[in-house]
This record gives structure tokens, sequence and C-alpha cells, in this order.
């Protein structure tokens, strides 16, 4: 894979993992069942195919749910803060 290739997949599946997993929070009223779902989805995905990911699958992968997270993570704390629309 290509360094600029690499990059790129990194900021792009760190903004998706946020945004699906922001909106996903937003109208299910949840606050981890995106980061659930994400983990498994791709484990069942990688066993499905029977893919063994290298080292930069792995990478961006795990950039991906750690946007999730972080997307869990906002949700929850624009509640404490009171915004009742989250």
């Amino acid at each position: 894979m290509n360094l600029i290739q690499f990059v790129i997949s990194i900021v792009l599946f760190a903004v998706l993992g946020f945004g699906i997993g922001f909106i996903i929070n937003m109208v299910l009223k949840t606050t981890w069942l995106p980061t659930i779902l994400t983990v498994i989805v791709i484990a069942a995905t990688l066993i499905v195919k029977q893919i063994a990911p290298g080292p930069f699958d792995i990478a961006i992968l795990a950039v991906g749910i750690i946007g999730v997270v972080t997307s869990g993570w906002t949700i929850q704390t624009l509640r404490k803060k009171g915004y009742r629309m989250f």
C-alpha cells in the first residue's frame, strides 16, 4: 500500500466512523451501540470471508473503531451538558 493511500484511508475511516456512529447515536438514542455493532460487523466479515488482515488493514480498521468510540464519547458529553436532542 502506498503511503498516501494509507494516510488518506486513516483520515477517511476516522471521519466515517465518527459520522456514522454519531448519526446512529442520535437516531437510536444509544451511546455505545454503534461501537458494539462496528466490532461485530468487522469480526464477522473477516471470519466469513476468511481474510487475514495485514498490519495496514488492522491500523485502518482500528482508527475507524476509534472514530466510532469518539462519537459515543461526544454524544455522552453532550447529554451530560444538557443537550436533550442527543
